[in-house]
């Protein structure tokens, strides 16, 4: 559900537990989010306060973000305003999405001073507005003048209260009056300020209700005011709705066993949401990247081919060239447009086209540079064209590991690894400076106690080592295993290093090998294929060639398995 007037209340009710703590610290990590840190009875506590557009709520929480080096103006004005005070009080307008907090304490002369902050929670219209005893604005975060609204926040203004044409819900006492202005369920939330179109349909399929009437509309009220009722009692809880997307929705409790059970909620929930959205989007945003680099190595690949594909006459050149030289003789020495003359070869008559700007023995000089020059062409693209090959194979096994990432930290390890690539040089050192590509990460040496984090599988006392990605698959098949283990990997399939760790004198079961076979199928590009080849072979036969790519090793002594990936789905 959205964060509504209802939700806004409920919360806010929590955050009363707050009252007499004392703020001892704020910061701004973005230009949407205001971290407060308060301080009550031995215990810390940090609220957080979003006005993004799309997320905008406030909650107590215990994912804390990255405090800048350099603080924003509006947060170093909030220092020192508020460092030090005591709330005094937290208050809600109705069901208005608008948080008043009321901070007071004493100035540097022992006088009683007090600020209020607003947190106006309005979609594209949410502000966070610090306003002095006066109620004048001190400053704010987005500041508004006339033109852009109905009212200006901007500082030594005076601050006016939003106004909206919706009716109050809290002053609706009875069924009666609550029916008269209702005409459908869409009605309500177009109606009554502070409920949302998404608290109002989670409702109706809580209840059952598929049609407009009166007796399933007084069930639908009864329900809301006992919702509103239980706010202040804090006998509400959240429950999340699964359904194309994650939801949640706010209903009664029995019990209220967690002083900010909501809260806590609210931040899991969006925490969860915006570490998936970020995923996301960074993901993208490399995989888009990576993509165009594809493209134009195909580009290239078909280039190089059509280069190669000139090439199959030099032969047919040299022949000419060859035929024309031996027999100039007895050609007469004159332009010509074609001439045939016995192939000394396969003993047949042959037709070779000329030039007829020039002499028979000039087309010959002509037939020999073209030979040469297609022979060496032909050195020199079976050379790119060997190179392009590897290259877009590397390029395809990053895109292979980017759709299979499921975490930030993985996508950015990826990242760090093409950053040192000279074939996304370019690309990359745009968004080197980005603080998703800074996430810090632990570096692989010799030392085999490092901390990595492969995948992790233990079949009946064996463990199997699945690598995420190309750095992680040459430490973990290189370094870390050991000479005597085994090395899995998908036979000319994109897909994971694996090593299975052997106790000392233990040889493994056949079985077992095809259920780690079957493991590393499933960390491939043939998981959905049903018979997949898998390679096997002792750590101490896997090389890395010089200046091969990051993941690209080769193997001997190996034996290949077929097994289907989908036993461990």
């Amino acid at each position: 559900m959205a964060f509504d007037g209802i939700v806004t209340k409920a919360i806010s009710s929590e955050l009363q537990q707050l009252t007499t703590a004392r703020i001892d610290k704020i910061f701004q990590p973005n230009k949407n989010n205001i971290l407060l840190g308060f301080y009550k009875e031995g215990t810390n506590y940090l609220l957080n306060i979003c006005i993004d557009p799309s997320h905008y709520r406030i909650h107590l929480t215990t994912h804390p973000k990255p405090n800048p080096k350099v603080a924003p103006n509006f947060c170093m004005v909030l220092r020192k305003h508020l460092l030090g005070l005591h709330i005094k009080n937290v208050i809600t307008n109705d069901l208005e999405r608008l948080v008043i907090i009321d901070f007071e304490g004493f100035d540097d002369v022992d006088d009683i001073i007090s600020k209020r902050l607003i947190i106006e929670l309005m979609g594209k219209h949410c502000n966070i507005i610090l306003l002095d005893e006066q109620n004048y604005i001190i400053d704010s975060l987005r500041h508004i003048n006339n033109e852009e609204s109905n009212r200006s926040i901007i500082p030594h203004v005076k601050y006016t209260y939003p106004t909206t044409s919706k009716e109050n819900f809290l002053t609706c006492t009875n069924f009666q009056d609550f029916s008269k202005k209702v005409s459908s369920f869409d009605n309500i939330y177009n109606t009554y300020n502070g409920i949302s179109k998404s608290f109002i349909e989670a409702t109706l399929k809580k209840l059952e209700i598929d049609s407009f009437h009166t007796n399933n509309l007084e069930k639908l009220y009864d329900y809301l005011q006992d919702i509103i009722h239980r706010v202040d009692s804090g006998l509400l809880k959240f429950e999340t709705i699964e359904d194309e997307k994650k939801d949640y929705f706010l209903v009664p409790s029995s019990d209220n066993t967690s002083s900010f059970c909501l809260n806590f909620f609210i931040d899991d929930f969006y925490h969860e949401k915006e570490s998936r959205a970020e995923f996301k989007s960074y993901r993208d945003s490399i995989l888009k990247m990576i993509l165009e680099s594809l493209k134009k190595y195909k580009k290239r690949l078909s280039n190089i081919d059509e280069k190669l594909s000139s090439c199959k006459d030099m032969e047919k050149y040299k022949l000419y060239g060859e035929l024309l030289t031996a027999n100039l003789y007895q050609v007469p020495n004159e332009n010509l447009k074609e001439i045939t003359l016995d192939n000394y070869y396969d003993g047949q008559q042959i037709t070779i086209p000329l030039d007829s700007r020039y002499s028979p023995a000039i087309n010959a000089k002509r037939f020999f540079k073209k030979y040469h020059k297609l022979k060496n062409t032909l050195a020199i693209v079976s050379v790119q064209k060997e190179e392009t090959l590897q290259e877009l194979n590397y390029i395809e096994s990053i895109v292979y590991e980017l759709e299979n990432c499921s975490c930030l930290e993985e996508v950015s390890e990826i990242f760090e690894e093409i950053s040192e690539n000279v074939i996304f040089k370019e690309r990359t050192e745009k968004t080197k400076n980005s603080k998703k590509a800074k996430i810090k990460k632990s570096s692989f040496t010799k030392n085999k106690t490092v901390s990595f984090n492969p995948l992790k599988y233990t079949i009946d006392g064996y463990t199997l080592l699945v690598g995420r990605n190309n750095k992680e698959n040459d430490y973990l098949s290189l370094k870390y295993a050991k000479k005597s283990d085994l090395w899995l990997h998908t036979k000319d399939i994109h897909g994971s290093h694996a090593i299975l760790q052997l106790p000392q004198n233990q040889v493994p079961d056949d079985s077992i090998l095809v259920r780690c076979a079957e493991i590393v199928a499933f960390h491939s590009k043939a998981k959905n294929s049903s018979n997949v080849p898998v390679d096997i072979c002792e750590v101490k036969f896997v090389k890395k060639p010089r200046a091969a790519k990051p993941g690209m090793v080769i193997y001997s002594n190996h034996k290949t398995l077929f097994v289907n990936p989908k036993a461990q789905m």
